[in-house]
């Protein structure tokens, strides 16, 4: 048996999991007073994978946490984010993130993923936050007054609040819902190598430029100040569609960006080969929150990546549910216990309705990027048509994060396919 923690020891939140939405979300709580004790099933501190875009709606929190400086010395503010047909290259739209940057107020930005990561862990520890390693959670229960966590070796924590930011494969997920991640079929491939390597393959340095195609697309960005190059390429597994276990294969990779335009055929060659990512997320649920066990970022929204927003709304999780902490511990009397249940219902008020856009959104954008045929010329036409400052289809995310749900602003209205007025033959 574990002893009762003591209330010297007990923090007043457990987060479980230390990617960048769990130490986010410590961080923005003990910004307000509270204790908070991360646990870690890693040996140590740390983020795998490449670039990171973080758009205005994200920017805004960290420089409310005053962290934007930090960031922006690490990362890159591009000049535009440009839409390119895979095929032939040609320009499909952009956006001017300048003039993004002075709609919205806060930059696009772009940044590896470990140097955001590093950002929250310094924070954190400035903060005072606990931060523990080896920390292995195989269950999930709700106390009296709380909630409290079983570790792989026995042990038992608990706290008035427990988060569960334990990612795609959540413990709390399985435990508390009980469905399973949803595959796309689609894998990731990644590099980011020296920008000496690609300076000779026309990519625009200075921009985020995604060639969008038939089954597959490719993104380009710089990172570090310019001296690192990203790119990732996503394609559709035809060893997923046939159900095959081996899916994504380098050898997929190379066959399913035949056909691309010079630029893309110049990066497939630097993809990182000895790892993948294959891309899932989940349904949509509305309930996110059981007793004093909250789930937050890819726990309970995990997206596909199309909107470039996963990060982004663990991030925005972590902010929203720190603010009606504090809002509701302001208003209560000298000495009451802190006002969780309030906080945790606000939270899940405005967060679910947001995160189920971005999600079903998400799917929907990623099937508009790898249209093929007649449904390609036609997005092609209807891309073209829009003008660069129209932001009727970014200002319901890019805009301040919502408290409340009659914060949330309307979404855009489609425009559909059918619409399109065809000026290319169909191959």
């Amino acid at each position: 048996m574990n002893p009762e923690p003591t209330s010297a020891t007990r923090p007043d939140v457990l987060v479980v999991g230390g990617g960048i939405g769990g130490l986010g979300t410590a961080f923005a709580l003990s910004r307000k007073g509270l204790k908070v004790r991360v646990l870690e099933q890693a040996p140590e501190y740390g983020e795998v994978g490449a670039g990171l875009q973080i758009a205005p709606n994200c920017t805004r929190i960290l420089a409310d946490y005053g962290l934007l400086d930090e960031a922006k010395s690490l990362g890159v503010v591009p000049e535009n984010m440009v839409m390119r047909d895979a095929v032939d290259s040609r320009e499909l739209t952009r956006l001017d993130l300048r003039d993004l940057e002075r709609r919205y107020g806060f930059p696009y930005m772009v940044i590896h993923r470990s140097d955001l990561h590093g950002i929250f862990l310094r924070a954190c520890e400035r903060a005072g936050v606990e931060l523990l390693n080896n920390q292995t959670v195989v269950a999930y229960e709700n106390t009296e007054g709380g909630a409290q966590v079983r570790l792989k070796d026995g042990r038992v924590e608990s706290a008035p609040l427990v988060v569960a930011a334990d990612g795609l494969h959540s413990v709390a997920r399985r435990d508390l819902i009980g469905d399973e991640p949803v595959s796309s079929s689609y894998v990731a491939y990644r590099a980011a190598v020296p920008i000496e390597q690609v300076q000779d393959n026309g990519v625009a340095a200075n921009d985020v430029t995604v060639y969008v195609g038939p089954q597959r697309h490719f993104v380009q960005y710089a990172l570090r100040g310019g001296e690192m190059f990203n790119q990732v390429a996503v394609f559709e597994s035809p060893k997923a569609i046939a159900g095959l276990e081996d899916w994504g294969t380098p050898d997929e990779l190379d066959a399913a960006f035949e056909g691309s335009c010079d630029t893309v055929l110049q990066g497939i060659p630097l993809m990182w080969r000895d790892r993948w990512w294959r891309m899932f997320d989940r349904e949509p649920i509305e309930t996110w929150v059981h007793g004093r066990i909250a789930l937050l970022g890819d726990a309970a929204h995990p997206p596909l990546q199309y909107m470039a927003q996963g990060a982004i709304m663990a991030i925005e999780d972590g902010w929203v549910l720190a603010e009606h902490y504090a809002r509701l511990a302001e208003a209560a009397p000298a000495g009451a216990e802190p006002g969780w249940d309030g906080a945790l219902a606000a939270y899940e008020a405005v967060r679910v309705e947001h995160c189920r856009r971005i999600l079903t959104t998400g799917r929907v954008w990623g099937a508009l990027w790898h249209l093929d045929g007649e449904p390609r010329l036609r997005r092609n036409a209807i891309m073209r048509a829009r003008d660069t400052y129209d932001y009727s289809f970014t200002d319901w995310v890019y805009g301040p994060t919502a408290l409340t749900p009659d914060e949330e602003p309307e979404m855009f209205t489609p425009i559909p396919l059918s619409s399109a007025v065809i000026e290319e033959p169909v191959a």
